[in-house]
């Protein structure tokens, strides 16, 4: 039996916060529900922007969505359109007041989401793997990456049987250390032959308790 943790739910509590800031005692279901269906529509709805991840803070009668992308001016829009219909529509699926705010994400090369949905869109448009692999391997160490590990799984290439492939091993990956900074992210390519997983794991060094900020080691 395997027995693999979460990276980042392993870290909660520890080094990394939570991307949900709220506290329900009767409704709890029913808002984590909630949080789910905003996050599938937000993604869906800015699936060319680039979207690393969704923050939500809840006030009563009041909700706070927090996107990171990775192409601002895609989400926002021309003077703000696109923004202003995307809050008018969450309010309307929600029933409560949303205020949205938009974050860029400075280098994307180090953020493990964005790293695996580029991939796995590669892997659609029959890219070898390999080649793409190696490529965002080498893109995420130019960019200042303390290490990477990436893993397909799969009918890859279009093989006849599934297997899974792992990149070549660059820089320190340290998962069982709860001090080094670990993105983790999944992603689906859904290609001819069927659906391909992507797996992506980013070392940004070890975070030092005393200042709670990460340096490199």
């Amino acid at each position: 039996m395997g027995q693999k943790t979460h990276p980042y739910g392993f870290r909660l509590g520890v080094i990394k916060g939570w991307r949900s800031n709220w506290f329900a005692e009767k409704d709890f279901a029913e808002l984590l529900n909630e949080d789910q269906m905003l996050r599938r529509y937000v993604k869906q709805r800015l699936l060319r922007a680039g979207v690393s991840r969704i923050n939500i803070e809840r006030q009563p009668k009041r909700v706070t969505v927090e996107v990171h992308t990775a192409r601002p001016g895609i989400a926002i829009g021309r003077r703000g359109a696109e923004v202003d219909k995307l809050r008018d529509e969450l309010k309307q699926l929600t029933g409560k007041d949303v205020s949205l705010n938009i974050q860029e994400v400075k280098k994307p090369e180090l953020d493990a989401q964005l790293v695996a949905d580029n991939l796995a869109r590669q892997l659609e448009q029959r890219v070898s793997f390999r080649r793409a692999m190696k490529k965002s391997v080498a893109s995420s160490m130019r960019m200042g990456a303390e290490g990477i590990r990436i893993a397909c799984s799969g009918r890859i290439g279009g093989s006849e049987m599934g297997r899974r492939e792992r990149s070549e091993p660059a820089g320190r990956v340290p998962l069982h250390t709860l001090r080094a900074d670990i993105d983790y992210a999944q992603s689906t390519a859904y290609t001819v032959s069927g659906t391909v997983g992507v797996k992506v794991w980013i070392c940004h060094g070890e975070v030092v308790a005393d200042t709670g900020s990460s340096n490199q080691a």
